[in-house]
């Protein structure tokens, strides 16, 4: 049935696409230098969105086109993407768009099997940017020699490339550029509360996850008491933002999430000028500068709110079989035992103006990023795609005389009428 219903939901989201394609005007010739090969569907789509504002910001130098392959996520990112989409569902249409544009750097945000159909054409960089940072097997795949180059945060990540890389050429291939989407927190929109006198704890926990050994999630060890402590001080602005799947596997856990819900909403009607937040948003990235200290379960928020510089706490998973990785961050960051309100509280306030902590995030927010002074993460990931596209010039100019070739993939097509067929 689930089968039958995604078919059904695909073929009706293709011919409303048809519909949206055939009322837009066709791009202009030869106007596209880097495109960005998205083969996933929409459950996916978070790991292109963090890259919009770094890329509509490159797109001011070399102008982006995105490359959608699925038909959800291609109405999708009609309806949101800042950048131009082209929905390329078969091979035959992505040869159009590449004999049409002239792109010379194609970039990957994740290790989807299909990324392969686009690699087959030379003659043009592919690049690999992933969606994030972390210390996650993901981050060590030797997948990243399948690509001509990879873009890097830091330090870190070479360091954890290196221990399985075999035979890799770091010094050419491997060019760190920091994390662009840091430069883009804050946006020059209006904060959602007046800043005043008091400190902003970002609480952004995970969810339960669905085994012990990935048992990160803290709502129900700390976050209850954590936040209803954080509320009584009078001294502190909670902003809530829970994974959104957050009970799908233990209803305690969700039942304790609606507490946390409740708990700010009463706290709100009682004291309208607390202007605490529960957040479910689709934007990330203010709720990271804004905040005065952030506490964060062990997920990817760990490093998104490290690429900001600013006080971090991090949970201390309750199920002793959640498994840590202390081979980066995690083996120096601040922890956050469950413990009482009032502990908890004042772990939070030592944390923000301790001057031992503060030194010690700004080595790691160095080992992982870089330089993070605002602008600079910027300036090296344009430099990086100004490098790349300098090195195709170099490389064009050198097989001028190699003429024409026939990139057409007689394969691939036969393949997608079989799965037609089938």
């Amino acid at each position: 049935m689930k089968l039958a219903k995604d078919i059904m939901w695909s073929r009706r989201a293709q011919r409303t696409l048809g519909v949206k394609l055939a009322d837009r005007p066709d791009f202009e010739p030869h106007r596209f230098r880097v495109g960005v090969y998205f083969a996933d569907g929409r459950v996916n789509l978070y790991q292109l969105r963090q890259w919009y504002a770094p890329l509509v910001a490159l797109a001011e130098r070399h102008p982006v086109l995105i490359l959608s392959r699925a038909s959800g996520a291609a109405l999708k990112l009609l309806e949101e993407s800042p950048l131009p989409v082209a929905y390329v569902r078969r091979v035959a249409d992505l040869e159009r768009v590449i004999h049409e544009q002239d792109l010379h750097v194609i970039l990957y945000v994740n290790q989807n099997a299909k990324n392969f159909q686009m690699m087959r054409y030379g003659r043009r960089w592919h690049v690999f940017i992933n969606h994030g940072e972390s210390d996650k097997m993901y981050m060590t795949t030797n997948q990243f020699k399948a690509y001509d180059y990879a873009l890097i945060a830091g330090d870190a990540a070479r360091s954890r490339l290196d221990k399985v890389l075999w035979d890799y050429d770091f010094d050419k291939r491997a060019i760190p550029i920091g994390r662009p989407q840091a430069d883009h927190y804050l946006d020059g929109s209006p904060l959602p509360y007046t800043p005043d006198h008091r400190d902003v704890v970002l609480y952004a926990p995970t969810w339960e996850g669905d085994r012990d050994a990935a048992a990160y999630g803290s709502i129900a060890s700390h976050g209850v008491g954590l936040v209803r402590g954080l509320l009584a001080t009078g001294r502190h602005r909670v902003i809530y933002r829970p994974h959104p799947r957050s009970g799908v596997v233990d209803p305690a856990y969700g039942a304790a999430n609606e507490a946390i819900i409740a708990a700010l909403a009463a706290a709100n009607a009682a004291d309208p000028s607390a202007h605490h937040i529960f957040d479910n948003g689709p934007k990330l990235g203010w709720q990271l500068a804004a905040a005065d200290v952030a506490i964060v379960d062990i997920s990817a928020m760990v490093y998104d709110r490290l690429a900001a510089g600013r006080p971090l706490l991090i949970t201390r998973p309750a199920n002793p079989a959640a498994e840590i990785d202390t081979g980066g961050y995690l083996q120096a960051c601040e922890w956050l035992d469950a413990t009482d309100a009032a502990t908890m509280v004042a772990r939070i306030d030592e944390v923000a103006h301790d001057a031992e902590a503060l030194a010690r995030l700004g080595f790691w927010v160095e080992r992982y990023f870089g330089d993070t002074t605002p602008g600079v993460t910027t300036a090296r990931f344009h430099a990086a795609i100004d490098h790349l596209m300098a090195e195709w010039e170099r490389f064009a100019a050198l097989h001028a005389g190699d003429g024409e070739i026939d990139e057409h993939d007689v394969e691939a097509d036969a393949e997608e009428d079989a799965e037609a067929v089938g």
